[in-house]
């Protein structure tokens, strides 16, 4: 038996993960990479643009407005470990998913709040976390996050990379990333890396 025990130990070990891709714009996607950062199951997290109009912007263009394109993360992570409806749930409640192209002070559609599906079942579970939200009334105005199809992500010149980990004492981050990871710590510690 014991042995037994043991081999299904190493044979579950060795069984490749689900890994799936989402790709989610929360505002400034310095707050957003900061915080799956630290969600169990989250494999990897690389900043960058989604939706827009034109290939290859560069971060001065996507900030102007014109480009059509929002500030994204595209999360990788072990389905197994984490499931959608958890990693929506961390998003939804660690941003503000009622106000139009505004997160704070950051103004524009580029600060969209939006959930890039990357196929059916997601697009069908990204609605039903937004029902149930909608329906448990957690905010006083109404969820106005876009659920569209992924078609292509531009990843975010290197400085945008990791930029929380690289800057915590940077004034954006202590007073606007931190008081975010507080709130994740606090709603979602069963998610939280050990």
């Amino acid at each position: 038996m014991l042995v037994l025990s043991s081999f299904n130990q190493i044979k579950a070990m060795n069984e490749p993960k689900k890994v799936d891709t989402i790709t989610l714009g929360g505002g400034c996607f310095w707050c957003t990479e900061a915080v799956f950062q630290r969600v169990k199951g989250v494999l990897s997290v690389t900043s960058g643009y989604s939706g827009g109009k034109i290939a290859n912007p560069t971060y001065s263009e996507v900030s102007s407005g014109l480009t059509g394109h929002a500030e994204v993360i595209q999360l990788v992570y072990d389905a197994d470990s984490v499931s959608l409806e958890d990693i929506l749930k961390i998003f939804f409640k660690t941003h503000n998913p009622t106000t139009l192209n505004r997160q704070g002070a950051d103004v524009g559609t580029q600060y969209r709040s939006v959930i890039f599906y990357h196929n059916e079942h997601q697009r069908e579970i990204a609605e039903n976390v937004k029902q149930l939200l909608t329906e448990q009334q957690i905010w006083s105005d109404p969820i106005v996050t876009e659920i569209t199809a992924f078609d292509v992500f531009y990843k975010a010149e290197d400085y945008h990379q990791n930029y929380y980990n690289n800057n915590p004492n940077q004034g954006y981050c202590q007073f606007v990333i931190v008081p975010k990871l507080k709130k994740f710590n606090q709603l979602f510690d069963d998610l939280k890396k050990k």
